[in-house]
């Protein structure tokens, strides 16, 4: 039986939370001060240590420190009358999974109390595979469309040809140049980055060609170009469809002929550097609107790379979710977070907007506010959480029959690689297939 050890002063209190606990089938043993606690916890051997704050002697958050050092695999829950700012505060800084205000709700704590006993088995089931380091350059994704992406960075990296990356906001397409570049014979040579919409058009120029002495106010010294400085290398223009005609023009000239003009210089320079070429918007539109050089548009898709939204790559959520919770642990120096079922089933059914970024920035924030160390619904800063917790359970379960069918096409029906693109074990896989009827 799930064992719980319960901390307080109060006999009445003590006894009540003892027998609303039993009854819920866990196996509790009871202290009353922290120091009676630490004497008995052999022999109870408690998964979960539920104690009040206020308590003569060794209190609630003393015997936390404590815990802390000697058993840092129990979960503490701390409860306590007073809630003031700091010692809730303290109390999570300390590594309290829940803090509880009395009088206390007994239907309440026992259904944090069982969420507690929960994430503890959500980390064991992940404790089984140990988490690979996790490469902040890295593409994620195993899907179909995915797999169609690495196939042309493949091939791109093989030719010094222009590449213009396609995608949504958010989708990665520096991740794609920076891949092509690395995997290339010019790899160990510099990859420059340009936002092309994160400067005006008066300064695109100079940022990208370089110019001398004079060429314009302010210019007090000559400055070398992001071409010039990319050498043999790669120059990445994200937001190209961004830019105006007229930069279009100087820098079809650059494409075309490998030559640039510093602004305000006689002569021109010769540049080796590979263009890859990025942007979101409809560039075939802003084409025949006039607003994008058609000469252009055909110089940079020598090779064309879409990247399909997270929207239509579902069965990658779970890989990705895995991937940026490790990069995220990593950044923020936390211990180890994980991901509970019900939370990447609330990720999988998102239509995520803002793409690999917006999943990025959502699991930042649960992995800070995941105090207890697994990562549940309550925890995602999801746009539209509300109105999904307020759909009807048949259309959740009808998307997640869709999903579960679409995986099982893309695998060949194999269940093992099924599951691991799911993220979820054997076993349940095999409760998903009996439930919707695709055993």
């Amino acid at each position: 039986m799930p064992r719980i050890l319960v901390v307080d002063d109060d006999p009445a209190i003590r006894t009540s939370i003892a027998e609303a606990l039993a009854e819920g089938g866990l196996s509790v043993s009871v202290a009353e001060d922290g120091t009676q606690a630490l004497a008995q916890f052999a022999a109870a051997a408690p998964e979960v240590v539920l104690t009040d704050v206020r308590m003569p002697g060794m209190d609630g958050l003393a015997l936390l420190r404590t815990l802390r050092e000697r058993a840092p695999l129990v979960d503490v829950i701390l409860m306590t009358a007073y809630d003031d700012m700091p010692t809730v505060v303290e109390a999570m800084r300390g590594g309290a999974v829940e803090f509880l205000v009395k009088p206390l709700n007994l239907r309440q704590l026992r259904q944090v109390v069982e969420r507690v006993f929960e994430d503890r088995r959500s980390r064991g089931r992940a404790g089984t595979a140990p988490p690979q380091a996790a490469s902040p350059g890295e593409l994620v994704g195993r899907s179909l469309g995915m797999i169609e992406v690495y196939k042309l960075i493949g091939q791109a990296a093989t030719t010094r040809a222009t590449v213009l990356v396609r995608g949504e906001s958010g989708t990665g397409k520096e991740l794609v140049a920076r891949a092509i570049h690395g995997n290339s014979a010019a790899a160990a040579e510099p990859f420059v980055a340009v936002n092309c919409a994160a400067l005006p058009n008066t300064l695109l120029e100079s940022e990208l060609f370089g110019h001398v002495r004079g060429a314009f106010t302010g210019a007090h010294e000559a400055r070398r170009g992001r071409f010039a400085l990319a050498g043999r290398g790669t120059i990445f223009l994200d937001e190209i469809g961004d830019t105006t005609i007229e930069f279009q023009s100087k820098l079809l000239r650059v494409i075309q002929g490998g030559e640039f003009q510093p602004v305000g210089a006689e002569r021109a320079e010769r540049t080796e550097a590979r263009v890859v070429a990025a942007t979101h918007q409809d560039l075939e539109q802003m084409v025949a609107d006039r607003r994008f050089r058609e000469d252009l548009y055909y110089r940079l898709r020598v090779v064309e790379i879409f990247i399909p939204p997270l929207r239509e790559r579902p069965e990658d959520i779970p890989l990705v979710a895995q991937h940026l919770v490790q990069r995220a642990t990593q950044a923020l120096g936390t211990g180890t977070v994980v991901l509970s079922d019900d939370a990447l089933d609330r990720m999988i059914a998102h239509q995520w907007p803002g793409n690999v970024r917006e999943l990025e920035n959502c699991i930042m924030r649960a992995v800070v506010v995941a105090s207890g160390s697994v990562i549940r619904p309550e925890h995602l800063s999801i746009a539209n959480a509300r109105k999904a917790q307020a759909q009807p359970l048949a259309s959740l379960e009808h998307l997640e029959r869709e999903h579960l069918v679409r995986v099982l096409q893309a695998t060949g029906g194999q269940k093992g690689r099924a599951a691991e693109i799911l993220g979820v074990s054997r076993p349940r896989l095999n409760r998903m297939l009996q439930k919707y009827g695709l055993e």
